[in-house]
């Protein structure tokens, strides 16, 4: 049981505007941080740089706030806390390794399949690189199979008990990528952290990622928050709904419809809101219902 305070918050990539697909992430996070009294922050995860779209955060920002949606701190951007990764990158010591294999030079040592479809880390380079080879990217090692701390158990506030073999199903995974850019995976363990984030809700396309971000937690010191994956809104073809396949923004000319699609989605009966102080009533209401408990 987690008697800390509880601390959400919702994470958006500035990659183009919100759309529906972000909203039900946004709303839900929102919620639950409202139902247990915590405090709901607002990060921007713009830690790829090259996928940043100018003007997308204060976009995403403004559009959060026209929904009722307004961090209760100051905002977090990744890209400016570069530092901060060197510092979780320094602490790991000898676990994070360089390693000088491209991505075609795994998929040909191909040992297994990583959870995600990507090619397993064959560990190539985990003794050192072999002459003639540059650092292309830094890796952690996980714990060989068998080892203490290679299986990560966690309870899924929404799909329930979850494990993940590290060696078999991720392998060594990186820390720093082949542009220089930290991962994902690094950037967010330690904004969680630093952040004093509690629980976390997010779509469940990042369910995969959990295990890994659990490990970091555990080198690095940092406490682990309780987590809830939501289903993924999709669309016609059966894809997640996402900028890179087309997802429309959100139209502000119609936020309490907007609000009401999404909690719609996530089994929340506000169809019959008046106006959005009505809505807010009823999906507090139905989300306490569900997940009041902590």
């Amino acid at each position: 049981m987690n008697a800390s305070p509880y601390v959400g918050r919702f994470a958006p990539s500035p990659s183009g505007p919100l759309h529906a697909g972000s909203l039900v992430a946004a709303l839900a996070s929102f919620l639950d941080a409202r139902v247990h009294g915590g405090r709901w922050l607002l990060r921007i995860e713009d830690i790829d740089e090259t996928r940043t779209v100018p003007g997308a955060a204060e976009d995403i920002v403004a559009t959060l706030a026209a929904l009722d949606m307004r961090s209760d701190g100051a905002i977090l951007v990744q890209s400016q806390r570069k530092e901060r990764y060197q510092l979780a990158r320094e602490k790991l010591g000898t676990l994070a390794y360089p390693c000088g294999c491209s991505r075609k030079e795994i998929a040909d040592s191909r040992v297994g399949t990583a959870s995600d479809g990507a090619a397993l880390y064959p560990g190539t380079c985990r003794h050192g690189l072999a002459p003639g080879k540059t650092p292309r990217t830094l890796r952690l090692r996980v714990p060989d199979a068998g080892q203490a701390g290679e299986l990560v158990r966690f309870e899924d506030r929404w799909l329930g008990p979850q494990a993940q073999h590290l060696a078999s199903e991720v392998g060594d995974f990186v820390l720093q990528r082949a542009d220089g850019f930290w991962a994902y995976q690094l950037a967010v363990v330690v904004d969680d952290a630093e952040q004093g984030v509690t629980d976390i809700v997010r779509g469940a396309d990042l369910l995969d990622s959990t295990a890994r971000q659990i490990y970091l937690q555990g080198l690095l010191g940092y406490p682990t928050p309780r987590y809830l994956h939501l289903p993924l809104l999709m669309n016609e073809m059966g894809e997640k709904l996402s900028k890179q396949n087309g997802a429309q923004a959100l139209d502000l000319a119609r936020p309490l419809q907007q609000l009401q699609q999404a909690a719609g989605f996530l089994g929340l009966e506000t169809a019959q809101a008046r106006d959005r102080a009505d809505f807010w009533t009823r999906a507090l209401t139905g989300w306490r219902a569900r997940f009041g408990m902590r």
